[in-house]
């Protein structure tokens, strides 16, 4: 017996195939045809081919921008994912206090990336800052304005403060998800902590700390509201992420050429890492 196929669903998922094209595949396009080609006004463009990569990729700038990048997205995952399992773990399970903790859990995530940054900026500065000044009072030289270890210190607090929230609800999801049995189960074997946590609650969270480590990696390589609004990348070029860096070029100098061959190669850096850090933790899950 033959079926008979019926495309005609298609046609209600060409207005969402429409919008993401208007939305991703039109403007990326516009970057490629600016990538490979010079302009000097006037809507006057010149062929200049693969010029553009082969000069951001031995640049020294872009070297030193991708390098602070790597450390910067590399030390808040490595802060971030261990604290928000940590945290997930001691929250409760039942009762009032469970409302309560989520809710002050996604406080963090419900405020703007420009307000976050100001915040901390006047939270942080020497003088008048409430952080800024206890620790000058302590005897501790803080000036995230002129010190790069300050100015880096201070930018780690931040996205620590506003994104582990995002790894807790995740992780404590996962651990919810966990059946009472097993815990029964545990009891009754007389497992320890330890062994209830890398046998029973670590292998539940991995999909969901999956999820976590993809969209923090990603959030935290296309970061730029917040370091922008509290150090403006400085003091000097200290804490000039690539985000930064792009804008500079193509805002700043307008240079539209090197920028969109950077904005390729930057999108490239991401695509190809995010792929590795899944391929590896799928992997390791089979």
């Amino acid at each position: 017996m033959n079926k008979t196929v019926n495309q005609k669903a298609w046609f209600l998922v060409l207005p969402v195939l429409l919008l993401v094209a208007f939305n991703a595949i039109i403007p990326l396009m516009t970057v490629v045809n600016y990538s490979v080609q010079e302009t000097f006004g006037d809507n006057n463009f010149f062929w200049a081919g693969v010029l553009w990569f082969e000069e951001i990729l031995r640049s020294e700038r872009f070297h030193a921008s991708l390098g602070r990048q790597l450390f910067f997205t590399f030390s808040i995952l490595a802060i971030e994912i261990p604290l928000g399992v940590i945290i997930a773990l001691a929250m409760p399970r039942k009762g009032v206090w469970v409302s309560v903790c989520l809710v002050l859990m996604a406080m963090p995530l419900l405020i703007p990336w420009n307000v976050v940054g100001a915040m901390w900026n006047i939270f942080a500065l020497p003088d008048i800052g409430l952080l800024g000044n206890m620790l000058n009072g302590m005897g501790i030289d803080y000036n995230f304005t002129r010190q790069p270890v300050a100015a880096w210190a201070t930018l780690l607090a931040m996205d620590v403060w506003h994104w582990t929230s995002l790894v807790v609800l995740l992780a404590y999801a996962g651990l919810v998800s966990i059946p009472d049995a097993y815990y029964q189960a545990a009891k009754i074997d007389g497992a320890s902590s330890w062994a209830i946590f890398r046998y029973i609650q670590l292998p539940k969270m991995k999909r969901v700390l999956t999820i976590a480590i993809l969209l923090r990696f990603m959030d935290s390589f296309n970061i730029y509201t917040e370091p922008f609004v509290l150090t403006g990348g400085g003091p000097g070029n200290s804490t000039t992420l690539l985000s930064i860096d792009l804008v500079k070029i193509a805002l700043g100098q307008f240079d539209l050429g090197p920028a969109a061959a950077m904005s390729l190669i930057y999108f490239l850096v991401i695509l190809l890492l995010s792929w590795v850090f899944y391929t590896l933790m799928m992997r390791n899950e089979e």
